[in-house]
């Protein structure tokens, strides 16, 4: 990947990324509402008037406007931007981690799926079915086909994945007194695990755990949010989806040579 070769795949990659990113801006926009992502094409929500294909090229076209609708002059979120960048350097970091191949391509659309998870939670505090009930099906036939885990390993990663936050969200009512884990949730946790297996799963929610205590308490002793406010646990799965996507097997050696002494 150091050779001219290999920096203009990278290159590519992150263009084409970030392209697949100002579609996912409009997964992001539109899923939430129950709106179509096909039609009608990219327009302004503030003025709907219809975005020329010269102020729809990522990044470059917010930064030439200013950040702001040509026609109306209402800002636009830096969201669109961020997307577009985030799911441009999420592919240029799978291909630089898996090189060119057709696992690739499917870590490359668990990627885009987790961002477009993330911002309608942030966002709406929604995590859309659109996403992850194909998420688990493409997750599933990706398993069996071209990632190396196998379909068994597939099944077991999505039953395991979802299975441990549905015994949770079954199970707050009764220790904790109020609801636990959404169904949101535990769908978004199967197809993790339906695309990673069960080892990477049990890591997401670990890992995702872990962040979620520290930004929530973080919050709560800053006073910007108050002990019984909710906080999308989604966000949190999708961080600990990357760590074990991209640093899973280093961090299993690592934790199994501590085990072994």
């Amino acid at each position: 990947m150091h050779d001219g070769h290999g920096l203009m795949l990278l290159l590519v990659s992150g263009v084409f990324g970030a392209v697949v990113g100002s579609f996912l801006n409009v997964c992001i926009y539109r899923l939430p509402r129950r709106e179509s992502v096909a039609w009608p094409g990219s327009h302004c929500p503030a003025c709907s008037h219809a975005i020329a294909w010269y102020d729809n090229i990522p990044v470059v076209s917010y930064v030439g406007l200013v950040g702001r609708c040509r026609h109306c002059e209402v800002r636009i979120p830096l969201q669109y931007p961020l997307v577009e960048i985030l799911n441009g350097l999420g592919y240029v970091g799978v291909v630089w981690s898996f090189g060119l191949t057709w696992s690739t391509v499917a870590y490359c659309g668990l990627f885009s799926a987790l961002l477009v998870v993330a911002g309608t939670d942030l966002t709406h505090k929604i995590i859309p079915n659109a996403i992850t009930f194909p998420g688990i099906v493409l997750g599933l036939i990706s398993a069996g086909t071209i990632l190396p885990l196998g379909l068994i390993n597939g099944i077991i990663g999505l039953l395991v994945g979802g299975g441990i936050l549905w015994l949770l969200a079954w199970a707050s009512p009764y220790l904790f007194g109020k609801e636990g884990m959404g169904g949101g949730d535990i769908k978004l946790l199967a197809m993790i695990g339906a695309f990673l297996g069960w080892k990477p799963a049990v890591m997401t929610i670990m890992v995702g755990s872990f962040l979620g205590s520290v930004v929530g308490v973080a919050l709560i002793a800053s006073k910007v949010i108050r002990r019984d406010d909710y906080i999308p646990f989604g966000p949190f799965l999708v961080c600990g989806a990357l760590v074990a996507l991209f640093f899973g097997p280093s961090l299993l050696d690592w934790y199994q040579s501590l085990l072994a002494g």
